[in-house]
């Protein structure tokens, strides 16, 4: 992945609701990602499993994506929905057949996956019509929290740059110190 990892000793931080939903809250995931109860997708950087577990109940499985296997450590310790599934793997290197995932959700981790080998993978795996929903920290932040802003993207070079591997952006939102960018595989 990216810069860093987040420290699996820390790994409890990370199932803060409060903390979390101040930058995404569950709903706003929910209709970005608008699950059907069938769909097949991908948590990039799962981490906890924190979204997760907010996703799971609305869709027929989820593979909780991260380089950590002492994260899924975490998660299966916490206690897995019985429709997770754990692949230990970069993004860029995503064991998934062509076209396997109707869609696929980061929740501020984009920063540590992206790049070209990434993106043109999640374009190989998600179906034509499929959803990638990235929230991530800006560049444009003031770096309050998260990781420094130096390690960050400016949304716009989100978009541009899953508009050069095959996904048509349909919403971009900023805010203070996040953002929020909803596109579908051509």
């Amino acid at each position: 992945m990216g810069f860093h990892t987040f420290d699996v000793d820390r790994a409890a931080q990370l199932e803060e609701a409060g903390e979390r939903y101040r930058y995404l809250s569950r709903e706003e995931l929910l209709a970005a990602i608008d699950p059907a109860p069938d769909d097949v997708l991908a948590d990039l950087g799962s981490g906890t499993g924190f979204y997760t577990d907010d996703v799971a109940p609305h869709v027929g499985a989820v593979h909780a994506v991260d380089v950590q296997a002492e994260m899924h450590d975490y998660y299966r310790e916490k206690g897995a929905p019985e429709n997770v599934a754990f692949v230990t793997s970069d993004v860029a290197d995503l064991p998934f057949e062509a076209d396997a995932l109707d869609g696929a959700f980061s929740t501020m981790t984009y920063h540590e996956f992206a790049g070209e080998d990434a993106l043109e993978t999640l374009a190989r795996v998600i179906v034509p019509g499929g959803r990638l929903v990235v929230a991530d920290w800006s560049a444009d932040g003031d770096g309050e929290a998260g990781p420094p802003v130096a390690e960050r993207f400016a949304p716009g070079d989100v978009t541009d740059a899953l508009s050069a591997t095959g996904f048509d952006v349909v919403r971009a939102a900023e805010r203070p110190e996040t953002f929020l960018v909803v596109a579908v595989r051509q």
